[in-house]
């Protein structure tokens, strides 16, 4: 059985949005969906006298926060299998620990509570730095997540240090039956000349065709493992995370990889994927790779 989704909820609108995104991606796919909430409730409930009938106000809080989210799921998908569960410790503990045994992690932007000029929510950060799976921050207005541009956007990195990201922009093309805009940037450092004897022709020609061939072979193995994905290959001039933040707008979906160095457990994004989370004007999956 294939591992499913995991929502977090929380009740915001932001949430409600990243649910309603997951049920139409787990309809793509084929896969359950399992809806958390994380809680720490249960550390108080000691408060009350073993004899009432009461329960904390968190508990109550919840039980109804995850009861409205498999109703909102029920309406727009009653053929989904759907699971919830209130766990008893913080929201990035707890939803880290469910990435282990999820397909992805589906996250809203910002979080219940969370001031409203954030441009990210400080538990979508740590979750989409740390987990072991991919996670996807659905960021957009609900009418720009109603707008189907038919796209996929994928920023290709060094292919030395893993293709998981490319893997799965494919595969999200693929059940979309979408394009898939591979793009990979390059920069020409400002000291360098012509008279050095690998930059005949110019060092712009020679640091852009070298991004053309790291582009063709980050994309190789994929390509032929799913020939109905049409892709359009790009190499453009800049920083990535420019133009990468910048073509999200004309997206439904921007991929991008996050290195994973064992042993390291603090945040390890990168500037691309950093940007694209804070910045993106679509949902951006982060795809971990091993370092």
């Amino acid at each position: 059985m294939e591992l499913p989704l995991v929502v977090g909820v929380d009740g915001s609108g932001s949430a409600d949005r990243a649910l309603d995104w997951a049920l139409d991606e787990a309809a793509l796919h084929g896969l359950p969906l399992r809806l958390v909430y994380a809680s720490r409730w249960e550390r108080y409930e000691g408060v009350l006298p073993t004899e009432s009938p009461s329960r904390p106000s968190e508990q109550l809080l919840a039980d109804n926060i995850v009861g409205s989210a498999a109703q909102r799921a029920h309406e727009r998908n009653p053929d989904l299998h759907v699971s919830v569960q209130v766990l008893a410790e913080d929201a990035v503990t707890a939803l880290l620990r469910e990435g282990r045994y999820a397909s992805a992690l589906i996250l809203g932007s910002k979080g219940r509570g969370e001031f409203a000029d954030l441009l990210l929510g400080s538990v979508s950060l740590a979750v989409a730095a740390r987990a072991t799976c991919p996670v996807i921050v659905v960021r957009g207005d609900r009418a720009a997540l109603a707008r189907s541009h038919e796209r996929v956007l994928l920023g290709v990195g060094d292919p030395a240090k893993g293709t998981q990201s490319v893997v799965f922009a494919f595969r999200e093309a693929e059940a979309r039956g979408c394009v898939l805009d591979a793009v990979r940037a390059w920069r020409c450092p400002a000291h360098e000349t012509a008279d050095h004897p690998l930059l005949a022709g110019g060092p712009e020609r020679y640091h852009e065709e070298r991004a053309s061939a790291l582009l063709d072979k980050a994309l190789d193995g994929a390509t032929g493992d799913h020939p109905t994905v049409y892709v359009r290959r790009a190499t453009v001039e800049g920083p990535p995370h420019k133009a990468l933040v910048w073509r999200s707008a004309a997206a439904d979906l921007l991929v991008v990889g996050a290195q994973r160095r064992h042993g390291h457990l603090g945040l390890q994004l990168g500037r691309v994927g950093h940007a694209a989370l804070h910045h993106a004007e679509c949902p951006v999956a982060v795809v971990p790779q091993p370092g």
